[in-house]
């Protein structure tokens, strides 16, 4: 898992400007995350990304 959390950590440094303090700070919540998951890595980077970009509204089209 620490591949997982290497390539989460340096995917989310290219989307957002991290300090050195700040990327220790993600790279342990984002171990904290996927600690006991289980499947594919690739879901789990996925939901890791997600996880430290936090809620985004919903780009589904309203009704008319």
């Amino acid at each position: 898992m620490e591949m997982v959390v290497e390539r989460v950590v340096r995917t989310y440094g290219m989307m957002v400007t991290l300090s050195r303090e700040e990327e220790d700070t993600v790279r342990k919540r984002v171990l904290e995350f996927v600690e006991g998951k289980t499947g594919d890595e690739n879901t789990i980077a996925v939901e890791a990304i997600k996880l430290l970009r936090g809620p985004k509204p919903s780009r589904t089209r309203r009704p008319k």
